[in-house]
């Protein structure tokens, strides 16, 4: 019976093990905005669909399914700081993260099953952000990704 429950055990192992192997590594890309020099590290084998434009230049992405999204956007800033463009934009009072300085702001929160991210830097006469929706499931596997977007958005 031990040798049995052994076998299990490095079957069940084994099987982990080859599922972990099979696994792809994220595959990532910089997107780039030509009108404004805006970039951005995406992780281009998740998000795979595009999903239209926003207001100003950029993109929108999303994961195959629909259930994440990514938009990389630019538009005029007319000269607000990230404190007042952020106030301007009404956000919910329920904010988990926030951090505003006199370059950039981040701020992240759920909003019922999905947490999003927005960060904007502001350089050059625009703002320059990414905005990211994904399910509440996914966080903590998604910290890693989250944190590389919002690190990589440069102004070129």
């Amino acid at each position: 019976m031990t040798s049995m429950i052994r076998a299990l055990a490095l079957l069940t192992l084994a099987a982990s093990s080859s599922a972990a192997a099979q696994a792809e590594p994220v595959r990532w890309t910089t997107y780039r905005i030509p009108e404004t020099g805006t970039s951005v590290d995406i992780p281009a084998s998740i998000f795979s669909d595009t999903a239209g434009r926003p207001d100003g230049y950029g993109q929108r992405f999303q994961t195959s399914d629909g259930r994440a999204n990514l938009t990389v956007q630019s538009a005029p800033s007319d000269g607000e700081s990230p404190a007042r463009f952020l106030a301007r934009k009404n956000p919910p009072p329920n904010i988990q993260y926030k951090r505003v300085t006199s370059r950039f702001f981040a701020v992240s929160s759920y909003k019922g099953d999905y947490v999003w991210y927005n960060r904007c830097n502001f350089a050059g006469g625009y703002v320059h952000c990414v905005l990211i929706n994904y399910p509440r499931a996914w966080e903590r596997d998604w910290d890693g990704i989250v944190t590389r977007i919002s690190l990589s958005l440069n102004r070129g």
